[in-house]
C-alpha cells in the first residue's frame, strides 16, 4: 500500500454518493481532477432520485462501478479499481444511520491491497473526544471508533476529516433544534451563548475532503475543518443575522439543565439531537482542544475560499 506518486492522477470510489455529504464529495473529486467512481447499489431499486443524481454524475464524467455490501466479492472488485476509497454513509439517527456498514468495507479493501488511503464517514465531533457523550447519540462517535479500530487494525493508511457543524442544519436556523429556516421573531439561546462553535458550508467541506485524498501530509493523520473566520459563538451568529435583517430577535436563554429535562421521554433520534447539540453548545466539544496548524484544513489548502457565515447566511434574506 505505497504512496500516490505526485504527478499520477489520483482515483477515488466515493461510496454513499447519493447521500446529503457524499453528492459534494462527488463533485469536489471531479473539480479537483480525481479520476472519480461512484459505488452504485442493485439496492437503490425505484429511488427516482438517487438513479438520476448517479446519471448526473457520469455526465459529470465520473464512472459508476456496481456492487453490493451484501456482495463482498463485488466490493473487492470496486476497491480494486482505485488508489482512494472515500466513505459518506450516513450515521445520523433522523436519517439512515449505517455507520457499521462500513466494517465490509474495511474487509474489501484488506482484501484487494491496493488501496493507499481510506476516508471513512467521519465529517463531524471527533470520535476519540466522545468517550463521555450522552447516549443514545453516543452511539455515532462508539461506531465510528469500531470502524477506526479495525482500519488501524489491519494497517489500512487513512485520513480523518472532522471538527465543523453542517452549516445548513447549524447556521441557517440559526442554531434552532427542529427548523432548518431562521426563526423571524424569537430564538433560544443555549446557556450564556458563548461557548465557540465551528460551521463550514457543506460544499466545503467536500472541497477539504478532495484536497486530502493524496496529500502526503494527510496520512494517518485527522484534519480539522476549524476555519478561523467560522469559529463563532452563538450570540455572534444571531448578531450576524440581526445585522444583515436589522431585526433584532427575542432571545430566550435555556439552562443545561433545561434543556435535558425530559429527555428520556423524546424519541430516539429526538434524544440523540439533545445529547449532540448539549456537547456542542453547552460543552464547546468542537473548541474546547487545541489543534496543530498542519492539522486545519484552512492552513493546509488556502486556496479553498471557504464561505463565512456572513456570505452564507445572506441566502436566507
Amino acid at each position: 500500500m505505497g504512496e500516490i506518486k505526485s504527478g499520477e492522477k489520483t482515483r477515488v470510489l466515493v461510496v454513499g454518493a447519493t447521500g446529503y455529504l457524499g453528492k459534494r464529495i462527488v463533485r469536489a473529486c471531479l473539480a479537483e481532477g480525481h479520476e472519480t467512481y461512484v459505488l452504485q447499489r442493485p439496492e437503490i431499486g425505484l429511488d427516482i432520485e438517487k438513479v438520476q443524481l448517479l446519471l448526473s454524475f457520469k455526465k459529470l464524467g465520473a464512472r459508476l462501478v456496481e456492487a453490493s455490501f451484501s456482495d463482498h466479492q463485488s466490493l473487492v472488485s470496486a476497491v480494486k479499481l482505485v488508489d482512494v476509497v472515500v466513505s459518506a454513509m450516513s450515521g445520523v439517527h433522523f436519517r439512515s444511520h449505517n455507520i457499521l456498514i462500513q466494517l465490509k468495507l474495511v474487509e474489501a479493501i484488506k482484501e484487494a491491497g491496493n488501496v493507499k488511503r481510506f476516508l471513512p464517514s467521519e465529517f463531524g465531533m471527533d470520535p476519540p473526544r466522545m468517550g463521555h457523550a450522552l447516549p443514545p447519540g453516543r452511539e455515532t462517535f462508539d461506531q465510528k471508533m469500531e470502524v477506526r479500530h479495525a482500519i488501524e487494525a489491519v494497517g489500512i493508511p487513512y485520513t480523518y476529516v472532522v471538527g465543523a457543524c453542517f452549516a445548513a442544519y447549524f447556521a441557517g436556523n440559526l442554531s434552532q433544534m427542529e427548523a432548518l429556516l431562521p426563526p423571524k421573531k424569537k430564538t433560544n439561546i443555549y446557556g450564556d451563548g458563548n461557548i465557540k462553535v465551528v460551521f463550514a458550508d457543506e460544499d466545503d467541506i467536500a472541497k477539504y475532503t478532495a484536497k486530502t485524498l493524496d496529500d502526503p501530509r494527510t496520512v494517518n493523520k485527522t484534519v480539522y475543518i476549524r476555519p478561523q473566520d467560522n469559529i463563532l459563538t452563538q450570540n455572534e451568529l444571531v448578531k450576524i443575522w440581526e445585522n444583515l435583517t436589522g431585526n433584532e430577535l427575542e432571545k430566550k436563554t435555556i439552562a443545561a439543565k433545561d434543556f435535558l429535562a425530559n429527555i428520556e421521554h423524546m424519541e430516539i433520534p429526538h434524544q440523540a439531537g439533545i445529547g449532540h447539540f448539549y456537547h456542542i453548545f453547552y460543552e464547546g466539544c468542537l473548541t474546547d482542544h487545541e489543534i496543530r496548524e498542519d492539522e486545519e484544513a484552512s492552513n493546509l489548502y488556502p486556496d479553498v475560499k471557504y464561505k463565512r457565515m456572513d456570505n452564507y447566511l445572506r441566502m436566507y434574506l
